[in-house]
Formats: structure tokens, C-alpha cells, sequence
């Protein structure tokens, strides 16, 4: 149903009917595989990333001017390009990794190369906010410095890590959103293809719908992940 013949309730109300459902519930399980695929490496590299950046900063615990600077200026150049330029500037890796520039597996490589820089920069935000009183403490015990990162400064803001990563995991199902419009696949390839191209509106709305409770279920995982850390510190 197209909003240019239908009214905007009887749109909103068919995009609840069987019909419309059943063009939209495989999308949700190809988009769900690319969340929880770009989630896991976007977890793994932005946390050894941001930890590096920490370690290597002027104050951090092995201090290495080189290697913070490169670093730093390689994420940096990632983060200033926006999501459609680096889905578009992937396309060849992805051609080259997977043997095709469409897809799930292919916009995973664009999902990853997007967040990655963002989360690594989360966790080094995180990370800076520890008191520094704490890793002091520890250096005055004769704690090593792997010991230090990975019983004080990683476990005291897990809290915020988690908040971290909860974002980023909203930023990536956004992403697989606009990366449908490049044949990534998923809700973005059913909104984009059907609801905004062929004027299927009920189809657009149905897709939204779905985009709204996967981010609300994500977001208050990660609330109550951190709330129950926070709670089991006697810190709320």
C-alpha cells in the first residue's frame, strides 16, 4: 500500500498483516547475522585497539610515541569518513575477500571497518577515565603492567565498556540499514528495494517497526548488564 492512494493510518495498519510479515521476517534473520558477526569483531578489535591506544599514550603504562601516533591517525582517518563513502570504498576489499561486493558477508567487512575505529576510541575514552590513583596504587605494589591492565583498569570500567559497546552494536544495525541500499541485504534491502523504490509503504513501516525493537532490546540488555555490574559493586 503506497501513502500516495492509502492514508497514513491505513498504510500503518496493514503493515501488521501476514502478507507484509512474511516478505519482512527473513530479512530479520540476515540482518541479525550481520549485527552479531560485525558485533563480534567490532568487540574483539576495538578492545585491542583501545587498549593499545591507552598502553602507548604519553601517560599510559608502556608509553611508544611511533606507535600511538600511527595508530591514532589511522583511526582517525577512518572515523572522518562517513558510512556511505567507507560502505563504498569497502567494495573492492569485500570483492576481494569474499569474491563479491554484495551481501551479508560483504557488508560485514564495511560494518567492521566503520565501528571498529569508533568502539577502539569508546574503550580509550573509557579506559582515560579510571582514576589514576588506582594504577598508581597498584605500580606501588609491584603490579606488572599486564597485570594492572587486566585486573584494574579493564574490570573497574567494565561498566562503561559495556555501555560502550552498546552503542556501537546500535551503530552497526544502523549501518546494515543504509548498507541495504548497496545490495548488503536485510531490512535496509526491503525498505530501500520494496517500501521506497516500488512505493510500498506498509512494507517501509513494517521495517521500521522492527528496526525500533531490535534497538530497544539491544539498548536495555546493555542497561542492565551494566546496572547488574554496577549493582554487584555496591556502586548504585
Amino acid at each position: 500500500m503506497s501513502l500516495y492512494k492509502y492514508s497514513f493510518w491505513e498504510v500503518l495498519k496493514n503493515a501488521f498483516c501476514a502478507e507484509v510479515w512474511e516478505r519482512v521476517l527473513p530479512a530479520i534473520s540476515e540482518t541479525m547475522y550481520m549485527v552479531a558477526v560485525s558485533a563480534a569483531f567490532v568487540l574483539v578489535f576495538g578492545v585491542i585497539l583501545g587498549l593499545v591506544l591507552v598502553m602507548t599514550s604519553r601517560e599510559g603504562l608502556m608509553p611508544c610515541k611511533a606507535v600511538h601516533t600511527v595508530l591514532s591517525a589511522v583511526i582517525n582517518c577512518f572515523r572522518s569518513l562517513p558510512q556511505v563513502i567507507i560502505i563504498i570504498v569497502m567494495l573492492p576489499v569485500a570483492r576481494a575477500l569474499v569474491g563479491k561486493s554484495y551481501g551479508s558477508n560483504a557488508c560485514i567487512i564495511s560494518l567492521v571497518a566503520s565501528c571498529v575505529p569508533l568502539f577502539a576510541r569508546l574503550v580509550e575514552s573509557s579506559l582515560l577515565e579510571l582514576d589514576k590513583g588506582k594504577i598508581e596504587a597498584a605500580k606501588a605494589m609491584g603490579s606488572g603492567n599486564m597485570r594492572i591492565l587486566f585486573t584494574i583498569m579493564v574490570p573497574e570500567t567494565m561498566p562503561s565498556l559495556v555501555r560502550a559497546f552498546t552503542n556501537a552494536v546500535v551503530i552497526i544495525i544502523s549501518m546494515t540499514a543504509l548498507a541495504g541500499s548497496f545490495g548488503a541485504g536485510g531490512i535496509g534491502y526491503v525498505a530501500v528495494t520494496y517500501g521506497y523504490t516500488r512505493f510500498e509503504h506498509d512494507l517501509l513501516f513494517a521495517t521500521i517497526i522492527v528496526l525500533i525493537v531490535i534497538v530497544q532490546i539491544v539498548q536495555i540488555l546493555g542497561d542492565t548488564v551494566s546496572k547488574i555490574i554496577l549493582k554487584r559493586r555496591h556502586l548504585i
